[in-house]
Parts: structure tokens; C-alpha cells; sequence
């Protein structure tokens, strides 16, 4: 059986992210996998080996909102930057830190803003949204920590701004091994209060 031409597998794999990242941008699609298992079988592609990579599709992300979003991106990450902050000052006995596409800059629509909170328990967390009326929905979520993966306690808050806001709630001693990114595998990004008003001036 004849080996697929490299030059068409590394055509395939641009159209690929390409079609992924407009997913993403347009339709508010926030997995990687989703988006990229989605744009193979848009493509007639599903069986493909030469899937592009989580920062490949990032990278075709930041160039479609460049190129066809320039200012709707630039309000969108001012809004939602700033609704973030409001929550971090909120939130600040949590030692709040901000992460995901809102601190990255790839917000798309129907983004999510994505906070980690450091604290001994999730329960001082839960008793905090309750006293403070705040709507929430609890559940978990897998984070990659070296080799391991870790189910970590999260609250989505559905308060009636702009986006949701996702809670992580990770133990104190946590701050000093963050969780991998699922773009790249390193430690995942993330800033504090003064890192993103900083962003925003």
C-alpha cells in the first residue's frame, strides 16, 4: 500500500487547525479535540494520522481572530477581563489567579472565563458563593499534573454577566506546581489580580 504524499498530509493538517480554529472563533466551540475531531469530518477526513496539534490550532486561531475579528476580539477581551477582575477582588481571600483563553487572548464567543483559587477547602469556597447569593453549579475536572491526572473540585457561576466563570479550587501548596496546559503540556499560564489590570491599561 502506497504511503500518503507528506506534502498533502501537512496540506490536509493546515485545513485541518484552519477549520477548527473557525469552529472555535465562530461557533464558540472551547475544546480542542471537539473542535479538531469536528473539522476532520467536515473535511472528509475523519480516518486522517495528520491531526494538527492543540498549538497548531491556536495559532490558526489567533490569525482567523486577526484577521476577521481584529476589534470585536480586542471589546471582547476588554469585557471580559474586566468582569474577571471584578471577580478576583471579589474572590481575593482565594488568592485567585486568571488562566485560559481569557488571559491567552483567544477569547472566542460564548468564552468562559476560567479562575483557579488556592485555599485548604472547597467547602470555605461553597459557603462564600452561598453567603454571597451567587448562583452556581457544582461539579469536577481532570487537570494534568506531570505524568498524573487529578479530578479537581470546580463551581460554575452563572451570575448574569458576560460569560460564565469557572472555579478550580486546588489545595494552598498547589501555587507551587501548577497543572499542565491542554495547549502545550507546560505549566499552564495564569496571572494574578495586578497581572491582568495591568493587561488591561
Amino acid at each position: 500500500m502506497a504511503r500518503a504524499n507528506p506534502h498533502l498530509r501537512q496540506q490536509m493538517r493546515i485545513r485541518i487547525a484552519q477549520a477548527a480554529a473557525r469552529l472555535m472563533a465562530e461557533d464558540g466551540i472551547q475544546d480542542y479535540a471537539l473542535a479538531k475531531r469536528k473539522a476532520a469530518r467536515q473535511l472528509g477526513a475523519e480516518d486522517t494520522h495528520s491531526l494538527p496539534t492543540n498549538v497548531e490550532i491556536e495559532e490558526a486561531l489567533r490569525a482567523y481572530q486577526a484577521l476577521y475579528q481584529g476589534d470585536e476580539q480586542a471589546k471582547r477581551l476588554r469585557v471580559l477581563r474586566l468582569q474577571a477582575c471584578a471577580m478576583m477582588r471579589l474572590l481575593e481571600r482565594f488568592n485567585p489567579h486568571l488562566t485560559g483563553s481569557v488571559l491567552a487572548g483567544t477569547a472566542a464567543r460564548h468564552a468562559d472565563i476560567n479562575l483557579l483559587l488556592f485555599t485548604d477547602s472547597d467547602k470555605d469556597v461553597e459557603l462564600f458563593l452561598l453567603n454571597a447569593k451567587l448562583a452556581y453549579q457544582r461539579g469536577e475536572k481532570r487537570y494534568r499534573f506531570g505524568d498524573s491526572v487529578r479530578l479537581v473540585p470546580v463551581f460554575r457561576l452563572q451570575h448574569g454577566g458576560p460569560a460564565d466563570v469557572n472555579l478550580a479550587v486546588f489545595p494552598t501548596d498547589a501555587i507551587r506546581e501548577p497543572p499542565r496546559s491542554p495547549v502545550d503540556g507546560r505549566a499552564l499560564p495564569r496571572a494574578r489580580l495586578a497581572e491582568v489590570e495591568a493587561l488591561l491599561s
